[in-house]
This record gives C-alpha cells, structure tokens and sequence, in this order.
C-alpha cells in the first residue's frame, strides 16, 4: 500500500500551480484526489484525467456558498469520505500599497470573498466529513504576506493574517482534526512567470538565493500531514526571505 492509500484529499484551486503539484503528489503517493478550479475547467479535466480512476474534477467558485456545498457532496458522493483538505484557491491584484484610493472597495470584497469567507465556509462545511477520518487534516496555502505588511495589495496581506490566525483557531479548536498553513514568498508559477524583478529580488535578498518552486510548498504540505502531532503550525517557506526583513 502506498503513504496515503484510502486517504481522500480535496484540493482547491488545482489546475495549476501550488494546488496542482500538491494533487499530484498526493495521487502519486496514493489518496483519491479532487481536483477543483473556480474557472479553468479544462486544465483541471486534464489533470484529473491524467490521474486516473481515483481522480476527478469538479468546478466550483468557493467564494459561493452553495457552489462550495455542491464541492463537497460531490466530493462524499464520489469517494465516501474526507481526510485531508487543502484550501489553495485564492484571488489578487496588484495594489501599491500607498495608493489607498487605488484599492477600491471591490477588489477590497473580492479579496476577502475568496481568500478568506470561501475558506472558511468550505472548511466549516468539511469539518463534520473531517471529523470521521482517523487522521482528518486542514492545510491553509497562505503566504509571507500574512506575517509580514507585504503583499501584492495591503487587503491580501490581511486576508492571509486572517486566514494565519483562522488556522491557529481551527486547531484549537477541531481537534483532533489537525489545521496547519504552509505560508510561501514569492513562488514561480504561471501566475507570476513574468514578475522577473520580484524573482531578481528574492534572490538578491533571500538566504537560499532563489524563489520558491510548488515543490518546495508540497514538501512542507507533506511534512505537516505526515506529523501526527503537529497542529496549528503557520509553516514559512521562504528560503529565509522573512529574516532579512
């Protein structure tokens, strides 16, 4: 049998990505897997393809309760169980911080909508099916952002503090039911493929000399579900970028 055989794991926001490598990695090592996009279907019908009989996809918006309800009844009717839940799907937009008026009040709520209220409605809406495994597992993707007034706008910065102190909440919360983050810097995904001077930076900055790779967030992923007894844990993988902050 392998690590994670008879383990189902839900994965927002992987059709690309952090959340596509953690879904991947987890399917190698045995879990079924659902593979969940708000938007690109086809790339998360692909994926789950390549995956196989223990894989599939199912397209939902979290930031929409009912959407994010459908989630998880699909998710129960097609395996019958859920162990381990990874809440990846987030939204931005480049805000500078010092624009203020820039930042309007709609990027402010869509932020929030997605990153934070989607989170923790799906995550509420899981705990009971959580609650029923041997080892149910949160893992919160939040970011750098939510330790340091960084970010790519002063409102995800916020909601990634938030979604750092929800953790800490939860696993007090839900036990035994373990929630831990894995917070990253900067990480080179398409998303940020073009962000060559914020990739410069990092490595002119960081001790390790590099920004992340979805690798390094799945490995960190890996250790906290591995670690029977950890909990609450806010998880930064930032090759030591926050220490010379």
């Amino acid at each position: 049998m392998s690590e994670f055989s008879n383990r189902v794991a839900l994965v927002t926001g992987s059709s690309s990505g952090i959340g596509e490598a953690i879904a991947r990695r987890l399917s190698a090592l045995g879990a079924s897997v659902v593979i969940n996009s708000a938007h690109s279907a086809e790339a998360g019908g692909r994926i789950a393809a390549e995956l196989g009989k223990d894989a599939c996809y199912v397209q939902a918006d979290i930031s929409d309760k009912a959407a994010g309800e459908r989630l998880l009844a699909a998710t129960i009717e097609r395996f019958g169980q859920l162990d381990i839940l990874v809440n990846n799907a987030g939204w931005t937009t480049a805000v500078p911080h010092h624009d203020l008026a820039a930042l309007t009040d709609e990027i402010f709520a869509r932020t929030f909508d997605i990153n934070v209220t989607g989170t923790w409605l799906l995550t509420k809406a899981a705990m009971p099916y959580l609650k029923q495994s041997a080892d149910g597992n949160v893992i919160n993707i939040t970011s750098i952002a939510g330790v340091r007034p960084v970010g790519s706008s002063i409102a995800y910065s916020m909601a990634k503090a938030a979604l750092n102190q929800m953790t800490r909440l939860l696993a007090k919360s839900c036990a035994p039911v373990r929630v831990n983050a894995v917070a990253p810097g900067l990480v080179e995904t398409p998303w940020t493929k073009d962000w060559q001077a914020q990739h410069e930076a990092v490595r002119t900055r960081a001790p390790l000399q590099r920004s992340a790779v979805p690798d390094d967030c799945v490995e960190a992923a890996l250790g906290l579900l591995r670690s029977r007894y950890a909990t609450g844990h806010i998880f930064v993988v930032d090759g030591g970028l926050t220490l010379t902050m």
